[in-house]
């Protein structure tokens, strides 16, 4: 075991010393239609019997993706189209602040009632934003349409977005989005996740928060498909450490 799967151990065992609850999700990003890399991943879900929190682009969505999902496969909102709404210059959004709000809620209600009707018994009503962004106050108003989680990256500032909406995040990124859309490596990727880890020990970070490994199928080179069979490899000879599933993180199991 090399230093940062060291490292990365060590932190778990300082959680659990210091009688931190050990949880992990993982959601993927991305998914549209059925392919060899789709057919990768929920291979690896069923192999690891890891839950697997698919994030799925409504309006993209082709109905063969859900046939046959396991049980521990939850589908999640991944936003409408997947399309950029930013003022040029700006960062990419698909729900620019200078996007009428009911403008935008109208598009996630519509979506919504898609990709549940594809989705059937699979999906759980949570909007994982692309690229992570939403306005607050939007965010606020998700449980108008009918959604009762938001998913965003990065430590949350609370356990709700709002009345009606809990928030859980993820925490670790495996791709480098700037520096080759390759894997990140093994030593930034579970330095991440220790950071994540110390800071719910510490009180930095809400300790009730699971972390969350975040993924995209369709970006994954072959480092970073052997780090995750490795990473639920590792994790399931660990004691207290669970992987969670969307409907319970979220509390509408």
């Amino acid at each position: 075991m090399n230093a940062a799967w060291r490292g990365f151990v060590d932190e778990i065992a300082r959680a659990r010393d210091a009688g931190r609850a050990i949880d992990f999700w993982w959601r993927d990003d991305d998914a549209s239609r059925p392919g060899p890399a789709l057919a990768r991943l929920l291979g690896l879900c069923a192999r690891s019997s890891v839950p697997l929190a698919l994030a799925v682009i409504p309006l993209e969505a082709q109905a063969p993706l859900f046939a046959g999902l396991r049980e521990q496969v939850s589908v999640l909102q991944h936003g409408t189209d997947h399309l950029n709404r930013a003022e040029p210059g700006s960062k990419k959004s698909e729900y620019p602040v200078s996007e009428p709000f009911a403008s935008a809620l109208g598009r996630i209600a519509a979506a919504r009632a898609r990709l549940e009707q594809l989705a059937g018994p699979r999906f759980v009503p949570v909007l994982a934003p692309p690229w992570n962004r939403m306005p607050r106050l939007l965010a606020a108003r998700l449980a108008e349409v009918g959604l009762r989680g938001l998913s965003q990256y990065g430590a949350r500032a609370a356990a709700s977005a709002a009345a009606g909406v809990a928030q859980v995040n993820t925490h670790v990124d495996l791709i480098a989005w700037r520096g080759g859309r390759g894997f990140a490596g093994e030593e930034a990727t579970l330095a991440a996740a220790s950071a994540h880890l110390a800071g719910k020990r510490s009180g930095s970070a809400d300790g009730g928060e699971a972390t969350g490994w975040l993924t995209h199928h369709a970006a994954h080179d072959e480092a970073a498909w052997s780090f995750l069979e490795r990473l639920f490899e590792t994790t399931a000879t660990i004691a207290d450490v669970r992987w969670r599933a969307a409907p319970t993180l979220f509390r509408v199991a």
